[in-house]
């Protein structure tokens, strides 16, 4: 029986992403100084969506070779990693593409949101589990209009390990009480489904153009739900 249903955000309810992934790709951008984004930055965030703000910056910066260029910066950016000033840069880009709560409307997944109201409305018990910090979380939730949807929301501020570690759906479950064999996860990144099933709770994988590939490469295909056609989720 599931009691609880608990949903990722960054991919799932809405195409942040690929917004991120975008991000990064200017930020790349303007330290090599191209004369456009950078596709590779775009793919190497792809191999690590769904991980926490830092960690994911640590990856794109070590697969493109970012660091010598990024150290003379830690002053400037006053922070201590190389990797810091790449999030502190990604973050500043990303926030002004999301300054227009209509930008965030225009890139909700509106299957996955008609779900997560629809569990509010059957009684379900309903949460949210994303690395995201919560100013980030929050903003997006408000554009959204989601709070009264939502019985919890568990950010990256909430959790001392980013997926695929299981603790932020075991956190969301304890705080539900919900035991986790009732709980359902619905993500959209192989990190996130492999912290689900980490966790001992039932998965549905919601494929994007954004994750598929990685999804069906990994090997967890033979664990979770797959939903490839968004329309036919509930």
């Amino acid at each position: 029986m599931i009691r609880a249903m608990i949903f990722d955000l960054d991919g799932t309810l809405v195409q942040t992403e690929k917004l991120k992934a975008l991000s990064y790709a200017v930020a790349i951008q303007q330290i090599r100084k191209l004369a456009e984004p950078d596709p590779e930055a775009i793919e190497a965030y792809r191999e690590i969506v769904g991980a926490g703000r830092d960690e994911a910056s640590h990856h794109v910066m070590e697969k493109l070779g970012l660091e010598s260029e990024l150290r003379p910066l830690m002053e400037q950016y006053h922070v201590s990693e190389p990797g810091q000033v790449l999030t502190a840069m990604r973050k500043d880009i990303y926030l002004q593409m999301v300054a227009d709560p209509d930008v965030l409307r225009k890139n909700q997944w509106p299957f996955t949101v008609d779900l997560l109201r629809v569990a509010k409305e059957t009684s379900c018990s309903t949460a949210l589990a994303t690395m995201s910090k919560r100013e980030d979380t929050l903003r997006v939730v408000r554009a959204l209009d989601l709070e009264r949807s939502l019985d919890l929301i568990i950010s990256a501020d909430d959790v001392k390990k980013g997926k695929p570690d299981p603790e932020i759906y075991l956190t969301a479950a304890e705080k539900m009480a919900v035991p986790p064999s009732e709980c359902l996860v619905l993500e959209d990144s192989v990190n996130g489904v492999r912290a689900g099933l980490a966790a001992g709770m039932n998965v549905v994988a919601i494929a994007t153009s954004f994750t598929n590939a990685g999804l069906h490469t990994s090997q967890i295909i033979d664990d979770v739900w797959i939903v490839h056609e968004p329309e036919r989720l509930a």
